[in-house]
């Protein structure tokens, strides 16, 4: 029987991205609702009773483009939360490149205008958001990472399960 819970599509960061990211969320995300790790998702709902395309049709992509570098620009105020606010040509192009794939099958959420960003804090008073904010915006420094992957991962309604880590490039 296939399983028909949907499939989440996010990239996976460097160490030393993932660490920063992942660090904040876990400082800043409400602990009760914080039950995944640091993201940036690509699309948030693929069919999950066509896994095995899914996977296939990303590694064939994935293989032909080398790790895409991604400008982290500056921090978003969400209203309730604050994200990091990524840029990268190279994602986008992969990213539309797949949604023209897949688009007999996407929500209306992945067929809507993209912004690629990591979210650190949500599901808080507007007030706490501003602060953090304020606070991380005062300290930021533009950086860049080059992207490794993309992970997939499965929907089941609270923490996801790994599916698989699809690698970009042809040598990783």
């Amino acid at each position: 029987m296939m399983d028909a819970d949907p499939l989440i599509l996010t990239l996976a960061f460097d160490e030393p991205t993932f660490a920063r990211f992942d660090g904040e969320r876990r400082r800043y995300f409400p602990e009760a609702l914080n039950r995944i790790p640091a993201h940036a998702t690509l699309f948030h709902h693929l069919p999950g009773d066509r896994e095995r395309g899914v996977i296939e049709a990303i590694t064939a992509l994935a293989r032909t483009v080398p790790r895409p570098e991604v400008a982290v620009t500056g921090l978003r105020f969400t209203g309730r939360g604050v994200a990091y606010v990524l840029e990268s040509d190279a994602l986008s192009n992969f990213r539309a490149r797949l949604a023209q794939g897949f688009a007999p099958h996407l929500t209306a959420q992945d067929r809507q205008g993209w912004r690629p960003h990591v979210t650190v804090q949500n599901k808080v008073a507007p007030d706490k958001a501003r602060a953090l904010h304020a606070d991380l915006s005062a300290g930021f420094a533009p950086f860049r990472f080059a992207a490794p992957a993309t992970l997939l991962w499965r929907y089941r309604g609270g923490p996801w399960d790994a599916v698989a880590r699809l690698p970009f490039g042809e040598n990783d």
